[in-house]
């Protein structure tokens, strides 16, 4: 159960969406936003997270558009307001790979000692 099984070219791209500082905080507020209204049953709007955010909104857009094509994020447009949805298929792929290289460290830890 190594790392050899995952899909190594989306996870490429999905850290090199997540390594711009700027789009890092905005999937995270997106993630937290997410996952409260989720839980609430309410859509997470872009407009809400942008509140806590100093990025102007042309950034924010083009930081949008990396996290959707990285395959990170969904957006829908609800009347005027856009909502953001992780992609939860893709949070538990990251998930998988830090899980799997923790305990391939730790392996190869106990194996030295």
């Amino acid at each position: 159960m190594g790392l050899d099984d995952l899909d190594h070219k989306a996870l490429a791209k999905q850290f090199k969406a997540l390594g711009n500082p700027n789009r890092f905080r905005l999937f995270a507020e997106i993630l937290s936003a997410h996952e409260a209204n989720y839980e609430a049953g309410h859509d997470c709007f872009l407009q809400t997270i942008m509140q806590g955010l100093k990025i102007a909104p042309p950034t924010v857009s083009h930081h949008l558009k990396e996290l959707v094509n990285a395959g990170l994020i969904s957006t829908e447009l609800k009347g005027k307001l856009l909502t953001c949805t992780v992609d939860t298929d893709a949070l538990k792929g990251l998930e998988l790979f830090f899980a799997r290289a923790r305990a391939g460290r730790r392996n190869a830890e106990g194996a030295q000692a």
